[in-house]
């Protein structure tokens, strides 16, 4: 149930109403963007909601219990407001959102509707379509450790305590020539080992992508050639001379934390652990249950 302010129930309670919806969000930089239905700007909080920005919102329930309530939201991509390149970036990924139900004519009387976060983006030539997740949604994320075979920590982090900084688990070098914006070649890693950053983390320092990284899918040296694969393709095309930075790759496995890395003391998973075959295992034939002979041979 929303308690509105007194000033907005007044409004309501007076029959015609100017009233208008304003979403606003949040993005992973910490840009802080504000949209309106409204055919003229609204700004409150010192957030300015911008008009005419194609931003609209289908039905959303609430549901009893904690089931999770969704709505989707729909956008029109523009160079001004949300563009694709953005959107690929991954600037809006998770970013949280808040909609308002406000009245253009007094913003002070305006009540928060949802608030959420931002999931599943698709976007087309001119559009975008986002889901909104309800605040419930955090409880669906694992808190707390898991007990398995792989490490639960990020290479790098207090858990691991495994220093990247330095020449032996990061890489400075420049695209030398590429296939696509996922697919390039590169120079000033030749000292390194085959598959060395497989799984580590590219930044661009220069080029059409400054400031935007992605994770390694694959590192490849052969006859000379040190190539690079990325995940998913970059938001700009990747260029001759783009300059990176890119750090070692780890698949969390307790072979690779003691070889590698020489940190199998912060291992933080359960390399040792039964497996499916101990659970399901039984004494064989003629065997007691400490392994030896019923018969004594």
């Amino acid at each position: 149930m929303k308690t509105l302010p007194p000033g907005l129930q007044d409004h309501l309670d007076g029959g015609a109403t100017t009233l208008c919806w304003c979403w606003k969000i949040v993005r992973g930089d910490g840009a802080v963007q504000g949209f309106t239905d409204h055919d003229m700007p609204v700004a409150f909080d010192s957030v300015t909601y911008e008009a005419v920005s194609g931003f609209t919102a289908s039905e959303v329930q609430s549901n009893l219990g904690l089931a999770v309530d969704n709505l989707t939201v729909v956008g029109a991509l523009s160079s001004a407001t949300l563009n694709e390149d953005d959107l690929a970036a991954g600037f809006y990924d998770n970013a949280a959102i808040e909609i308002w139900r406000v009245n253009w004519a007094s913003p002070d009387q305006r009540v928060l509707m949802r608030k959420g976060n931002l999931g599943q983006v698709s976007r087309g030539r001119t559009a975008f379509q986002a889901e909104v997740r309800g605040l419930a949604h955090v409880l669906n994320q694992t808190v707390g450790r898991a007990y398995g075979y792989s490490c639960d920590a990020d290479l790098g982090d207090a858990r691991c305590t495994v220093v990247l900084a330095g020449p032996t688990f990061t890489g400075a070098g420049v695209v030398a020539g590429a296939t696509d914006a996922r697919r390039f070649t590169v120079s000033g890693l030749g000292a390194y080992a085959d598959g060395w950053f497989g799984g580590g983390r590219l930044a661009f320092t220069g080029g059409a992508n400054a400031g935007r990284a992605m994770e390694v899918k694959r590192h490849a040296l052969s006859a000379g050639i040190v190539s690079i694969e990325l995940w998913q393709a970059m938001s700009e095309p990747v260029a001759s001379g783009d300059a990176f930075t890119i750090t070692a790759g780890c698949d969390k496995q307790f072979a690779t934390c003691k070889a590698k890395f020489g940190n199998a003391v912060n291992f933080r998973g359960f390399p040792y652990m039964p497996g499916n075959d101990a659970v399901l295992s039984y004494p064989a034939t003629g065997q007691t249950l400490d392994g030896g002979s019923r018969y004594g041979n």
